[in-house]
C-alpha cells in the first residue's frame, strides 16, 4: 500500500486508515468480535498503519478488543489514532465532553491500559469543550509528548479558528473530520487552513457510515443503530439521499468498481495529504474498500461526479441537530 504523511510533522501512514468504533456493539448494532478481530489483522496484513479509535467507543472496550487484536504485531507496524474526553452516561450514550489538562493525563493512562501500549501515536480530543481553551489542552498533550507517551497532537471536528490556536502552541499533525461527497463544509476555511500550517487530514465519514456505501438498506436496519437518530437517514431525507447513490452507481458501473470504491477514490483523490478512514466492520467491507485506492478518477469522472452528486445535494444534518453545534463545521 502506498503511504502518505499526516501533514508536515505528523507519522508516515497507509494511505486508507481504518476507523474501529463499528467493531464493538452498540451505534451499530451488535458486532462480531471474532470477525472484528480478522479484519484488524486483514487490513495490518493489506497495509494499513493507521487504527482510529476512543475511549468512548464501547466505554473502553474498543480498545480492550483493539489490544487483542494487535497482540504480537510489532509496534512500530502501526499507529494508533485516540480520540478522548467524551463523556458517557448510563445508558451509553454521549454525555458531554471533559478537556481539562488534568483529565488528558487520567484520561490518557487508562487508554494505554487498555490497548496494552507504552506510548500512542496521535492523541486528540473527540470534541471541543467548551469550558476549556484549546491551548490549555494542547499543553497538557505537548507534556505528554515530552515525557514519551505521545507521539503527536491531532485534532478532530474543530474549525479554522481553532486549529490556528492549537497549532501556535503545539504542531499539529492532523485534524479528523468528516468529509465525504456529501459532506464538504471542511473545503471552505477548514482545508485551505490546514494546508496554510502543514497539518494533513484524516477523513471519517468517507461512505457517510453507510448511506453512500451502495449497501444500505433503512429495512435492514439493526435494532439500536445509531443512524436511526441521523436526519439524513430519516424518511424523505432518506429516499432523496439513496436516490443520489443511484445516480453513483451509474458512474461506478461504467467505471468498473463499486459505488462504496468510487466514494472512496474520489475522497483520496483531493489531495495526497488526505487519509480517508474506513470503517470497515468485516473482512468482506475492508476487501472492497482497498481496491479503491487504486482507482484512477480521469478529469470526466469527476466532472460526472460533480453534475451527480453537486456539493449541498443531500438533505438533512449529518448529526442530529442537538450535537451539530459542537461541531467546527457543518456538513
Amino acid at each position: 500500500m502506498r503511504k502518505r504523511t499526516l501533514g508536515k510533522n505528523g507519522p508516515v501512514v497507509g494511505a486508507l486508515g481504518l476507523g474501529a468504533m463499528g467493531m464493538t456493539s452498540g451505534a451499530y448494532g451488535v458486532s462480531d468480535r471474532a470477525e472484528s478481530i480478522a479484519t484488524v489483522h486483514a487490513a495490518l496484513d493489506a497495509g494499513v498503519t493507521l487504527i482510529d479509535t476512543s475511549d468512548h467507543y464501547g466505554s473502553g472496550l474498543n480498545e480492550m478488543l483493539l489490544a487483542e487484536a494487535l497482540r504480537g504485531r510489532p509496534r512500530d507496524g502501526y499507529q494508533l489514532s485516540v480520540k478522548f474526553g467524551a463523556l458517557t452516561g448510563p445508558g451509553g450514550g454521549f454525555n458531554g465532553q471533559d478537556n481539562r489538562p488534568v483529565a488528558v493525563k487520567n484520561l490518557l493512562i487508562h487508554s494505554m491500559n487498555r490497548l496494552g501500549v507504552d506510548h500512542i501515536d496521535v492523541y486528540r480530543p473527540a470534541r471541543l469543550d467548551p469550558a476549556v481553551p484549546i491551548e490549555e489542552t494542547v499543553g497538557a498533550i505537548k507534556e505528554m509528548i515530552d515525557a514519551g507517551y505521545v507521539r503527536h497532537v491531532g485534532l478532530s471536528e474543530v474549525d479554522a479558528e481553532t486549529i490556528r490556536r492549537a497549532h501556535a502552541v503545539h504542531p499539529i499533525a492532523d485534524l479528523q473530520i468528516e468529509y465525504s461527497l456529501i459532506s464538504r463544509a471542511v473545503e471552505d476555511e477548514v482545508l485551505p487552513t490546514l494546508r496554510e500550517l502543514g497539518i494533513g487530514l484524516t477523513a471519517y465519514g468517507v461512505l457517510s457510515r453507510g448511506l453512500i456505501s451502495g449497501h444500505w438498506n433503512p429495512a435492514a436496519e439493526a435494532p439500536g443503530d445509531h443512524r436511526g437518530r441521523m436526519p439524513r437517514f430519516q424518511g424523505a431525507n432518506a429516499e432523496h439521499n439513496l436516490a443520489l447513490v443511484e445516480a453513483l452507481r451509474r458512474i461506478a458501473e461504467a467505471k468498473g468498481c463499486t459505488v462504496a470504491q468510487l466514494a472512496i477514490a474520489w475522497v483520496a483523490e483531493r489531495g495526497v495529504d488526505i487519509v480517508p478512514v474506513v470503517g470497515a466492520r468485516t473482512r468482506k467491507r475492508l476487501s472492497e474498500a482497498l481496491p479503491a485506492l487504486d482507482l484512477e478518477l480521469t478529469a470526466d469522472d469527476l466532472a460526472r461526479i460533480e453534475r451527480a452528486v453537486p456539493r449541498g445535494a443531500a438533505r438533512g444534518d449529518r448529526y442530529p441537530s442537538a450535537f451539530m453545534s459542537g461541531l467546527g463545521v457543518g456538513n
